[in-house]
């Protein structure tokens, strides 16, 4: 006997799961009918539905209600230097590269795509800040798929927490706490190289690029390969040559794209 708060049948699963992939290229496995359930039973209660066909049918009809659907199924697992490798690298090697390549220009673009509540793009700038000459146009473009941590990322506020692996230096160098809260904001100079902007990949992109680097790291798992193609395609359409594509330690372009070489393990140069 079912005991659930609400009816979850394997139709409702399915006409949820083809949703999901059309609105966000997600390919929900079997195996997440639980957790499909249990994060979209919180809606229901919300909004006083009594069924999934219902909010299904709420979903067809109603394109604030996609929205909250959408930030209700994404996974926003993310850490200040998550991966360090990559922000080794950003520091030691691919920033020096870019400060010779693009002297005349003086200018940098850097984008964080599925950046989460911020995490990856203010370790991005405090690298950036620690690392290059003034004078320099740097820019950070941060996005995602989920308006709600969008805000997060633009405020910069932080519990201790988030930020308890952050070394003191950089606490103290990047970061002021709010005595009301004991919560941490960062500083306005971090802020100030960022725009964050709500960016469904599967859309028309907005922005022209060139970019130097794009991260997205662990976001193309979500993907099945047909749809991690024409994204890596698109990528590729809107780096500059001989630019740098960082992805998640479980992801890989092999057999998806031939417009990228391996420089080193989940970061890629775009070839000519």
């Amino acid at each position: 006997m079912d005991e659930r708060e609400f009816h979850f049948t394997k139709h409702d699963f399915e006409k949820l799961r083809r949703l999901v992939n059309e609105h966000t290229g997600i390919k929900l496995s079997d195996h997440k009918q639980e957790m499909l359930y249990s994060r979209l039973s919180r809606r229901l209660r919300s909004l006083n539905l009594t069924s999934f066909a219902n909010y299904y049918k709420l979903l067809k009809s109603d394109d604030e209600e996609i929205v909250n659907f959408i930030n209700a199924i994404t996974t926003n697992l993310t850490a200040f230097f998550r991966e360090s490798h990559h922000f080794n690298l950003l520091k030691q090697v691919l920033l020096p590269q870019l400060l010779v390549r693009n002297s005349t220009s003086r200018r940098i673009r850097i984008w964080s795509a599925g950046c989460s509540s911020g995490e990856e793009a203010y370790s991005i700038a405090m690298v950036i800040k620690e690392s290059m000459p003034n004078g320099w146009d740097v820019k950070i473009l941060a996005t995602d798929l989920d308006s709600s941590v969008i805000a997060t990322g633009k405020q910069g506020i932080y519990t201790p927490e988030q930020v308890k692996k952050i070394s003191p230096y950089r606490l103290k160098n990047w970061f002021k706490t709010i005595p009301t809260t004991g919560q941490l904001q960062v500083s306005s100079e971090l802020r100030s190289l960022i725009t964050f902007k709500h960016l469904n990949l599967m859309h028309k992109w907005p922005m022209r690029g060139p970019f130097d680097i794009i991260f997205c790291r662990n976001v193309v798992i979500y993907f099945d390969k047909s749809t991690q193609k024409v994204l890596f395609d698109r990528f590729a359409d809107i780096l500059d040559n001989d630019s740098y594509l960082m992805i998640g330690h479980s992801e890989n372009l092999f057999q998806l794209t031939t417009r990228f070489r391996l420089l080193k393990q989940t970061v890629y140069i775009k070839c000519h």
